[in-house]
């Protein structure tokens, strides 16, 4: 796992410019630093290392056997050395890394190299040559890779940061992307937040060449035709896919850990994984304290059971002391999920540098409620237009307010709402429910901002996979939009970002794409039937993990956060919200935020799912595009949560 950036432009490449690159992201290779510019000074590539596999040897930049090809590479090749024992009959090597296998597949294959590939990646091939320059991102958005183009002009790197290190103007607002954000809480490629970086989608290359940039995609999810077999069949073939591709994932010259929720998922990953490991794994655990919502004690249950070395970290989370941070690695606007995967990898980094997490399963197996909700709203849809307005809609606004996303409130609310709607149309309202849906938007929106995003439709970029022929249930459909879009734009980039603010490698074994594509081809009812989420893969579960383990209710590791930190949360609002500089541009109305705020704050209406995206949006904007510092921001947050302290201990020293 690495850094990687580069820079094209007939002008001229300075080593300066690369280091600059380099510099920014540092955190994601403390290992090992290396730069790379042509003869000509007109292309340039940099590289952060994280040391994992050859140690010593796996230097980058690095070069083919006549330096005609110069490759820098993040991610990992799981199958590398049977692609280099094949590889070795005709090719010298010089390391025993990865990155060497990919090069040597290229001048082999070109870009068909791809197909052979089994990892998680994202890396620049250039030939001298030709002065062609490949980018290429793994299958599911593992890895993350964005870039600029402008004439002659081009630029990559990991992280967007690095882009601005190189060409500080390029910071200028996306307003596409906030509409998008706003709405769906995800930016999908190929925008980003920044109008001229863009984003290259998961399974698709880019080349660069003459100064025209050629995108196309290598890979999809396809979902038809459905496997044969009965239950117990298809369950056996699974469990040995799953045990294959645990075992790829184990590959590596440094000791391989564990997250370990407690939860399905990370459960079955560290069951399964220690069938191939003769040590004791290190498991990693986090807990937040409120009320029952431990997941500690079923952590336990797994660590015991297989005897890991377990560690456990008690996160007493601070939005206001790690938040500057967490925008500042993610690039983007932040999500409350980041403060615990923050803190658990700070944890996990002072004893391993890879992890395996149980990232992907929701997205393989059915995991999230609104995939039986979807379907038991065709249901309800059949009740009369009249009748649900006129009659069941009076009746849900007698229901108090739920201030939990799973809420009875919210999830009768959610239904009656999607009835109205139907297919794609209905599964994009369905993800944008809890946040800045068609009925806030002309209220929070100024008419400016609105000109400016003009027809752009974000539920459209959802739509189009859900209408694809890619798969023909219901059930598939939802699966196909969330691996193709929320997924990699969402929990992927904060596991991406979290761990590489620690110089820790994440791995996700249900991200594997040849996982990926055989359980795609599982019956849908094997993985929603009914009410039953994850069918099949409990099923599994049931072989391996103990029945406290399977039976328990999915919990989600940020649940708790919008208790515990309600206090945090109001204190950033009235920082943030009540002075906005989005209002102050243009971009937003400051009497709709405040009437948001007064209705949440009142307990009138739970809108903390949008306040949020709207108080990230805004420290985003301040640190990116305004250029005011993290550590500005987190003084100003210090400062105000101080005088807010104080505030209290006099009002209660006078009640005294």
């Amino acid at each position: 796992m690495c850094g990687i950036s580069g820079y094209i432009c007939n002008k001229g490449v300075q080593r300066a410019d690369i280091e600059r690159m380099n510099h920014c992201i540092q955190h994601r290779g403390p290992d090992d630093s290396g730069v790379f510019i042509n003869s000509k000074k007109t292309a340039g590539f940099g590289h952060r290392r994280l040391s994992i596999i050859d140690l010593g040897g796996g230097h980058q930049p690095m070069s083919n056997e006549d330096e005609t090809l110069w490759i820098t590479f993040n991610g990992e090749i799981y199958n590398y050395q049977e692609l280099r024992t094949d590889l070795a009959e005709r090719h010298h090597f010089r390391t025993k890394s990865d990155t060497e296998v990919i090069l040597h597949l290229y001048e082999e294959k070109g870009a068909k190299c791809l197909q052979y590939l089994r990892g998680m990646f994202a890396f620049a091939i250039y030939d001298q040559r030709t002065e062609e320059l490949i980018l290429a991102r793994d299958h599911l958005g593992q890895k993350p890779l964005y870039y600029f183009h402008e004439g002659d002009e081009f630029a990559f790197a990991s992280e967007i940061k690095a882009l601005l290190a190189l060409k500080p103007q390029l910071c200028e607002l996306n307003p596409e992307a906030l509409y998008e954000y706003l709405t769906l809480r995800i930016i999908t490629p190929p925008r980003s937040m920044f109008k001229r970086i863009r984003k290259l989608s998961p399974g698709h290359l880019l080349i660069f060449h003459k100064d025209r940039v050629d995108i196309q995609r290598y890979w999809n999810l396809k979902y038809e035709p459905k496997i044969k077999g009965d239950l117990s069949e298809i369950l056996s073939e699974l469990e040995d896919q799953l045990q294959s591709t645990i075992q790829y994932h184990l590959v590596s010259d440094v000791p391989v850990g564990a997250f370990l929720s407690g939860g399905m998922d990370s459960s079955l990953i560290v069951a399964m994984m220690s069938k191939h490991v003769k040590e004791p794994i290190n498991t990693f655990s986090g807990d937040v304290p409120y009320e029952n919502y431990s997941e500690i004690p079923y952590a336990r249950i797994i660590a015991a059971k297989h005897k890991t070395d377990h560690h456990e970290l008690t996160i007493n989370p601070s939005l206001i002391r790690t938040l500057p941070d967490l925008v500042w690695h993610l690039d983007e606007p932040s999500d409350p999920l980041s403060v615990c995967m923050y803190h658990l990898s700070e944890l996990t980094h002072k004893h391993v540098k890879v992890v395996l997490g149980g990232d992907g399963g929701d997205e393989l197996f059915g995991g999230y409620d609104r995939y039986y909700g979807n379907i038991l709203a065709n249901y309800y849809a059949m009740v009369p237009d009249t009748i649900r307005k006129n009659v069941f809609e009076k009746l849900l606004k007698l229901f108090p307010e739920g201030f939990w996303y799973r809420s009875i409130s919210h999830r009768l609310k959610w239904m009656h709402q999607m009835s109205f709607y139907s297919d794609a149309q209905r599964y994009a309202k369905s993800l944008g429910y809890f946040y800045f849906s068609d009925g806030f938007k002309n209220a929070l929106y100024t008419a400016r901002f609105q000109n400016m995003v003009g027809m752009f439709d974000p539920e459209r970029c959802l739509a189009r996979y859900f209408d694809s022929d890619n798969a023909d249930n219901a059930i598939d459909k939802m699966l196909y939009v969330d691996s193709m879009t929320r997924m990699p734009d969402h929990p992927n980039m904060i596991l991406d970002r979290m761990t590489m603010a620690h110089g820790l490698e994440a791995r996700s074994p249900f991200l594997d794409h040849k996982l990926a594509e055989f359980c795609a081809k599982i019956p849908a009812n094997l993985k929603v039937k009914g009410t039953k989420r994850r069918y099949i893969q409990t099923e599994l579960a049931k072989k391996h993990l103990p029945s406290a383990i399977v039976n328990r209710k999915k919990q989600g590791f940020n649940s708790p956060l919008p208790y515990l930190l309600d206090d945090e949360f109001k204190l950033l609002y009235s920082i943030f919200l009540n002075d906005s500089n989005l209002v102050a541009d243009g971009y937003l109305n400051q009497h709709a935020i405040k009437y948001l705020l007064n209705e949440h704050v009142s307990k009138k209406a739970d809108h903390g799912n949008r306040l949020w995206l709207i108080c990230n949006a805004e420290i985003w904007y301040r640190m990116f595009i305004q250029n005011e510092t993290k550590e500005n921001i987190r003084e100003n947050l210090l400062t105000h949560s101080h005088h807010s302290k104080s505030s209290e201990n006099n009002v209660q020293n006078q009640q005294i």
